[in-house]
């Protein structure tokens, strides 16, 4: 029987920018999207956002509250996803992992990139 995943995602708003990065695998390939993935057994979402966000973006970051709750489903999918607001600690983007780009985007041009679909309701949900 096949259940749904949990995934995190790290909202990481730092001098009027937002850090997103460009999926590099399905779902969602080639879409920007905050930095996240798949919560691992065992692990707490607060070290998995942790984790995914400095595996994909080389950036440290301390979580906080929860933002944002939702789902994405598909054909081959279906997380359940928990995205944790985050302060910046240290480091510079740069996209690796399952990341094929990152960059701090102005909040007034997040809209304006091509999203992957849950960012618009984590968008609506934070008023940007």
């Amino acid at each position: 029987m096949k259940h749904p995943r949990p995934g995190v995602g790290v909202v990481l708003i730092h001098d009027g920018a937002m850090l997103l990065i460009q999926r590099g695998c399905e779902p969602g390939h080639g879409l920007w999207a905050v930095p996240g993935g798949k919560v691992e057994w065992g692990e707490s979402m607060a070290d998995a956002a942790c984790r995914e966000v400095l595996e994909e973006t080389g950036i440290v970051v301390e979580v906080g509250d929860v933002v944002w709750v939702g789902e994405s489903i598909g054909p081959s999918h279906h997380f359940v996803l928990v995205d944790l607001a985050a302060s910046y600690v240290s480091g510079t983007p740069t996209a690796a992992d399952d990341a094929v780009d990152c960059a701090w985007v102005s909040l007034s041009k997040v809209r304006t990139l091509p999203l992957a679909p849950t960012m618009f309701e984590m968008l609506d949900e934070l008023g940007v």
